[in-house]
């Protein structure tokens, strides 16, 4: 076989090697699953790469240098990807360059004040969460979606959304704004005004029935009764606003001392609504509020056979023999 022969077929070869890197695979993850790529602002690529391999193996990385110079791959833009189990370098590089994203999914529940918010948040998002934060502190900023810093947390309704990782604050809070809206249909609204509620207020009532139960049949119902007592100009004396106001919520039982705690959000101590939300809702608990169940309750008291259900009364008189019923039944367990 003549040189040349050879030469050619090593020609040939190292093509069909090139090629194979390039369009099909090269890049392949160790455990043969997606995995995310995270791209931090003025991150440079050899960084990148090095986040790369944490999760995937370059078969080839001398082909993989050849490629970045010949594709003159030099900058990548910041975002998350999820890539592919296996991928040639092209579709990696082509991804990276052009900023071609993967959106990523963002929730938040279980969330009782702006710093928890702020900080699930900046879990989940390349926004610090000090940036998050500020915003919903500034009156100004909250203004413009006819809220404060008390009431922000009423712009967030818990679901799951899709967006880019590194979008910006700003957008974050339009994004939040466009949900917000969309869920206040023209039917919601008109419910909200009947009861001549503004919307953070359905959010308010909403938040402190989901601090009282999570029995869902139980929440139409408690509904009911706050809207009675707030009709009346009753305090609504709910236990779970002395323990925002106090900022404890590992009490398992509300004492006279804490009673006494001086905070607009004591609603043992002060008339009509807190300030705001001491919780985010969920859409479910301000439906309940929006269509709650017409009664005569003025009274609950949490059941003393610990089922986590309630007892409810309109009468003054009924409720004070279930909350002796109640307090004896802690009394008993050494519950303090």
């Amino acid at each position: 076989m003549s040189i040349c022969v050879v030469l050619l077929l090593a020609v040939v070869a190292l093509g069909a090697e090139q090629y194979y890197r390039l369009f099909v695979k090269n890049i392949v993850s160790r455990d043969a699953q997606s995995h995310w790529l995270y791209v931090y602002p003025d991150t440079d690529i050899d960084s990148v790469l090095l986040s790369l391999e944490q999760d995937y193996e370059v078969s080839s990385p001398l082909s993989l240098r050849l490629h970045r110079r010949l594709l003159r791959w030099n900058t990548a833009h910041t975002g998350a990807y999820l890539l592919e189990p296996q991928m040639g370098d092209l579709a990696l590089i082509r991804r990276l360059r052009s900023g071609e994203q993967t959106p990523v999914k963002v929730s938040f529940n279980n969330i009782r004040t702006r710093e928890q918010l702020s900080a699930r948040l900046g879990q989940q998002l390349l926004i610090d969460s000090i940036d998050i934060i500020s915003r919903l502190e500034d009156n100004d900023y909250m203004a413009r979606y006819g809220l404060k810093k008390e009431t922000a947390v009423a712009l967030f309704l818990p679901n799951s959304y899709e967006m880019y990782w590194n979008i910006s604050a700003d957008h974050f809070f339009e994004k939040m704004a466009q949900a917000y809206n969309k869920w206040w249909t023209k039917e919601r609204q008109a419910k909200a005004d009947a009861l001549h509620l503004k919307r953070y207020e359905v959010t308010t009532i909403a938040s402190i029935i989901e601090e009282e139960t999570n029995k869902e049949f139980e929440k139409p119902i408690i509904a009911g009764l706050y809207l009675n007592r707030l009709e009346k100009g009753m305090r609504l004396q709910s236990c779970p606003t002395v323990k925002f106001a106090l900022q404890d919520f590992s009490l398992r039982r509300i004492l006279n001392v804490h009673l006494e705690y001086d905070s607009p959000y004591n609603t043992y101590l002060y008339a009509g609504l807190p300030p705001g939300p001491i919780r985010i809702p969920t859409t479910k608990t301000m439906d309940a509020v929006l269509n709650h169940e017409k009664n005569n309750y003025l009274y609950m008291c949490a059941n003393a056979d610990f089922s986590h259900t309630h007892r409810f009364s309109s009468t003054y008189a009924e409720h004070a023999r279930y909350a002796r019923e109640y307090q004896a039944a802690l009394n008993k367990r050494g519950i303090k």
